[in-house]
């Protein structure tokens, strides 16, 4: 079993930045690719992006956030983070992490088996 907790969410101006953390434990999750979701009230679930377990990890993005996020991990502190630069009022949304299942497919929820409980990020204008 795999807990994972999302932290550095908060107020942001547009054109600033943010840094989310997303820490496991229950068991390391180093042989697991991760992801990031978003989910903004109203809306569905969205995939932002996704890191797999190669030694530099191969990332994969969401066209809406590519070249404005990089998702990246700290294998040794079993830590995802995703950081955020020039975020955008639309980029609003509960921010979840996730631990990928298996499998090709990096951009929809039923790959991923286990989920945190997202960190708000609110970014004004």
């Amino acid at each position: 079993q795999v807990q994972l907790v999302e932290s550095g969410g908060g107020l942001v101006q547009a054109g600033g930045s943010l840094r989310l953390s997303c820490v496991a434990s229950g068991r390391t999750v180093s042989n697991y690719a991760m992801g990031w979701f978003r989910q903004a009230p109203g809306k569905e679930r969205e995939f932002v992006a996704a890191i797999t377990t190669t030694v530099v990890g191969r990332t994969y993005y969401a066209d809406s956030v590519k070249g404005r996020v990089t998702i990246s991990r700290d294998n040794a502190k079993n830590t995802l983070f995703l950081q955020m630069n020039s975020p955008k009022p639309e980029d609003t949304a509960a921010y979840v992490c996730a631990v990928h299942g298996g499998g090709t497919y990096y951009d929809v929820t039923p790959a991923y088996d286990y989920w945190g409980q997202g960190t708000q990020v609110t970014v004004s204008s």
